[in-house]
């Protein structure tokens, strides 16, 4: 049975849910934009230190799956912004199953 055929409920338990793989997912999307076409913009700059500041397990910015629920309408306009629907398709459903 693959991946996609497993039934999630994150009401039950969060097992087939890979909520810290594809936050981390989300956040190599906002990094690979924050160094690309959103570079000149300030707020992306910053939340790069706080990428590297959740890497090195500072439990105060807490791990990728808490960036991205802290953030995530921010994020979900980043995406839309430069129209990276693929990413967009990812925060939706980590928006779904895991915040």
């Amino acid at each position: 049975m693959s991946q996609e055929e497993i039934a999630t409920d994150r009401y039950v338990s969060f097992i087939g849910i890979e909520c810290d793989r594809n936050a981390e997912r989300i956040v190599e999307y906002i990094e690979r934009l924050a160094h690309g076409p959103a570079k000149d913009n300030a707020y992306w700059q910053a939340f790069l230190g706080k990428i590297e500041k959740s890497r090195s397990g500072d439990t105060a910015t807490g791990d990728a799956l808490f960036l991205v629920h802290s953030h995530i309408n921010l994020i979900r306009d980043l995406f839309e912004d430069h129209e990276d629907e693929e990413a967009a398709a990812l925060l939706e459903k980590v928006e779904i199953e895991c915040c």
